[in-house]
């Protein structure tokens, strides 16, 4: 897992240590962070978006093949598959943008995590040095969080490193908060309401959530209102209220500056989905859709042996479907008594022919062989 850290990290690491030098202010240089990632997956969240507004077009269509194959799931699959072809739709596109969210997430966590690799960019030896003194391994995620706890204790025990580390250290800790609350450091649920760090850093993962329950909210009206007979209305309500609820519990196991991040990323997150939802008119959609359906028919008749991934998956259907239709005549199964009869007939051949091979025999085909057995 810690390899997985190490290698998002490293991007998001030189882009923080980018904005942190203009600002000079951990937090500050996580809302700049917040926006360039954000601005940079735009293109992903456009795309998303327009092939969401698309399938909300294909709503009655898919409603019709639900009604007219409700009994046959299997035909209902294949005909979906290829409306999607037609159409040229994939409904896994919006998958894209939740593994993107996943990549990013670890790589931000490994910037909170090790503020001294990313953004002071320390030497391994150094930081190795430091983690020995401050009685933890490299190989804890929290380590360089340790370090920087420990060095504001006793920075005395820092001040034979080199990379003149403890000023470097101890001046990017003063910056390394919000409102005097170190970011570094995880919020608990008991709250000494006497000090001001804990009451702001139990408030960072309950205002995550509240971002998180913004957006969500908005997704199922927004929802609600341009496709009215969507289905799933029970799971998706518990989704809603689920997810942030997730969200605030989580924020409560990780440095406050995860919680940080997550505000301001669910925040941006409403504001470009509602920008968006306002772009992709039902008019602009369809219009979208038409030149989206052309370029697909063109590219298809240019390059007929390249696949979709519709297309790929409506062919491993088929093959499916042909191995087990060949299964089910292989085992008898659902075959007509002519059909039953005549495979019998045939094993019947094949064990005579077998037995005359192996004891010397002529094997000659009977009348019996060749006479069909009446229904």
């Amino acid at each position: 897992m810690n390899a997985i850290y190490d290698i998002v990290g490293v991007p998001f690491g030189y882009l923080m240590m980018l904005i942190y030098k203009v600002f000079k202010n951990y937090a500050v240089s996580i809302i700049v962070f917040t926006v360039v990632t954000k601005l940079l997956l735009l293109p992903v969240n456009y795309k998303t978006q327009k092939n969401a507004a698309r399938m909300q077009l294909l709503a009655p269509k898919l409603e019709k093949l639900r009604k007219s194959y409700s009994n046959n799931p299997q035909r209902l699959q294949q005909e979906q598959q290829k409306l999607y072809v037609e159409e040229g739709i994939n409904p896994m596109g919006s998958c894209l943008p939740a593994f993107i969210q996943m990549f990013l997430l670890f790589g931000i966590l490994d910037v909170v995590y090790k503020p001294i690799t990313h953004i002071l960019r320390m030497s391994k030896g150094v930081r190795s040095n430091a983690a020995e003194i401050a009685g933890t391994k490299l190989s804890n995620l929290r380590c360089e969080l340790k370090v920087m706890d420990r060095l504001k204790e006793d920075p005395s025990l820092f001040a034979g490193l080199k990379d003149d580390f403890v000023k470097k250290v101890s001046d990017f800790s003063d910056n390394f908060t919000i409102f005097g609350a170190n970011l570094g450091k995880t919020p608990s649920v008991h709250v000494d309401w006497s000090r001001r760090e804990s009451v702001i850093l139990f408030f960072i993962p309950i205002l995550a959530g509240l971002a998180q329950l913004i957006s969500s909210v908005y997704s199922q009206i927004h929802q609600k209102k341009t496709n009215p007979n969507m289905q799933g209305g029970g799971c998706l309500i518990f989704m809603m209220y689920f997810m942030p609820l997730l969200s605030v519990w989580f924020a409560f196991q990780v440095p406050a500056g995860i919680g940080f991040y997550w505000i301001w990323s669910a925040l941006l997150s409403f504001v470009i989905t509602f920008l968006l939802n306002q772009y992709f008119t039902p008019e602009r959609t369809a219009e979208i859709n038409e030149k989206e359906k052309e370029k697909a028919r063109i590219y298809a008749e240019k390059h007929p042996e390249k696949k979709t991934f519709m297309q790929r998956m409506i062919e491993q259907q088929e093959l499916i479907n042909q191995q087990q239709n060949a299964a089910k005549k292989k085992n008898g199964d659902k075959l007509s008594r002519s059909e039953l009869n005549k495979v019998n007939r045939d094993k019947l051949k094949e064990a005579r022919k077998r037995m005359a091979e192996k004891y010397g025999d002529l094997y000659e085909t009977s009348d019996d062989d060749n006479d069909n057995d009446e229904d």
